[in-house]
């Protein structure tokens, strides 16, 4: 009879034999994750509409209007700045170098032409009636050897030559005697009240728009140079100096008109005329200085005030235009609704211009003539939000 420990030795190795089959053909069956990954997974892309089609209930309720053609005349819209006419500037000169000893204007008055702007203190005024006194006595020293001349010439005790030469002398000795006397008068000073102050008065009617000498400064040709003490501009008519980029050049011309508007009257238009067109471009700014001519009636327009010019074209243009309620502004934009075939509508972005006759907008982009768009942009773009 076999023992129980020999029955149980078969059973316990077949279990074992079992168990490492089982175990190997579970490693076998296992994947390898090492030898190859899983792909990556692609997004999807749902397609959610577009905001400009717009779907409405019963879309002939809509009514439609076709973008028509109008003359437009082009404008350039360009800035700039209030420039005195620099050919109705006039310096204040003092013709006798010295001192400033009364100033009785300043920067920013108005003058009249003949008033007293300033006293100078000058020794050209000692120098200039010495002249006169010199050409005073030699006149009437030449003038009294004519007189004998002429007695003894009557009386044959003189040729003729003699005669002459002293006709000559008094001739030349009037001559420098009002050469004398004009000098004088130059300098503001009269002959017969002599004095060191020379008196300078405005020599034109208008605005101080600088002034390079004060009370006790050195006024005078030599001291002040061309700029002068003082400097008189007539301000009936400005400059308003543009800057022009080369692209816009072949659109302005000399003789075009111009809308002036400034900051400083809102709603006013001042009209202006092209009066030079600048030769040299600003090399970093690739702009010309444009300079536009403007009356200027009761100097209502002041130097250095900021002008936005608006430069109209010679010959109107043809541009598309729509009713101004076929527009729709939306985020400072501007947009008109296109019917599609389906029933829908698509909202297409337009840039606009000017307002034009007949309640019009004019479309400079975006839009052809003869495209039909709805009539009321408003309505049509409410009702979509509401639905």
């Amino acid at each position: 009879m076999r023992s129980a420990n020999a029955v149980r030795c078969p059973i316990a190795c077949t279990s074992a034999l079992l168990l490492l089959f089982g175990l190997a053909g579970c490693k076998h069956n296992e994947p390898d994750h090492t030898a190859q990954e899983a792909p990556v997974a692609q997004p999807q892309v749902v397609d959610v509409g577009s905001n400009d089609i717009v779907r409405v209930e019963n879309p002939g309720r809509f009514p439609l209007q076709s973008s028509v053609a109008r003359p437009v005349v082009s404008t350039l819209e360009v800035t700039g700045s209030v420039s005195p006419d620099v050919s109705r500037e006039i310096p204040v000169l003092s013709l006798a170098n010295g001192r400033v000893a009364a100033l009785h204007v300043g920067l920013g008055d108005t003058v009249h032409k003949g008033q007293l702007v300033m006293d100078v203190q000058s020794p050209d005024v000692a120098t200039a009636f010495n002249a006169y006194l010199k050409a005073v006595n030699d006149e009437h020293l030449t003038m009294i050897t004519l007189e004998r001349d002429k007695l003894l010439y009557d009386k044959g005790a003189i040729p003729q030559t003699q005669l002459e030469g002293a006709q000559n002398g008094e001739d030349d000795a009037k001559a420098n005697l009002v050469a004398a006397e004009q000098q004088l008068k130059i300098l503001g000073v009269d002959k017969d009240h002599p004095g060191d102050m020379v008196k300078v008065y405005a020599p034109a009617t208008g605005i101080i728009i600088a002034q390079n000498v004060t009370a006790a400064g050195a006024a005078g040709i030599t001291f002040a140079g061309a700029a002068g003490s003082l400097t008189i501009a007539d301000l009936s008519h400005v400059w308003v100096i543009c800057d022009v980029y080369e692209n816009d050049l072949a659109n302005v011309h000399l003789g075009q008109h111009a809308d002036i508007r400034l900051n400083a009257f809102p709603g006013k238009v001042f009209s202006g005329t092209i009066s030079d067109i600048g030769a040299q471009l600003d090399p970093s700014l690739r702009t010309a200085k444009v300079r536009i001519q403007v009356p200027n009636p009761g100097n209502q327009l002041r130097l250095g005030m900021f002008a936005t010019a608006s430069i109209l074209g010679s010959r109107p243009v043809d541009k598309t235009a729509v009713p101004a309620e076929a527009i729709l502004q939306l985020h400072d934009r501007s947009y008109v609704f296109e019917p599609e075939a389906n029933g829908t509508f698509k909202r297409v972005q337009v840039k606009i211009g000017r307002t034009l006759e007949g309640n019009l907008i004019e479309v400079q982009s975006g839009l052809n003539v003869g495209q039909q768009v709805v009539l009321h942009a408003l309505d049509l773009q409410n009702t979509a939000d509401q639905q």
